[in-house]
């Protein structure tokens, strides 16, 4: 019996720390109270576009009112700047030439 309660806390232990190796892997989808109450988890979990890369004039920028209220606050994000969110990251884009200066992943904020 003890070797079999010794297998399980160990096979806890395990199950664990993949759960915490895993977290970046997740989106979150719906914020209650600066929550994460719903995710889904994202294949291939790098940012899709790296700093520097240009996404022009004519993109379909985020509205500040539309990004998560706790990571543009935690992050102290501009009411004026120019933003990509998409796939669990924000994406600082400079106005003056459309390129990504920062890239901030919102999980687990």
């Amino acid at each position: 019996m003890k070797r079999i309660l010794l297998a399980l806390s160990g096979a806890a232990v395990a199950l664990t720390t993949a759960a915490a190796v895993d977290a970046k892997t997740y989106v979150c989808t719906h914020w209650k109270d600066g929550v994460c109450i719903s995710a889904h988890r994202v294949k291939g979990a790098s940012q899709a576009y790296k700093v520097g890369y240009v996404f022009g004039p004519n993109y379909s920028y985020t509205t500040y009112a539309d990004l998560p209220p706790q990571v543009s606050g935690y992050y102290h994000l501009d009411s004026n700047g120019r933003y990509v969110y998409t796939n669990g990251y924000v994406y600082v884009v400079d106005p003056t030439t459309y390129a990504v200066t920062r890239v901030i992943d919102t999980w687990p904020h």
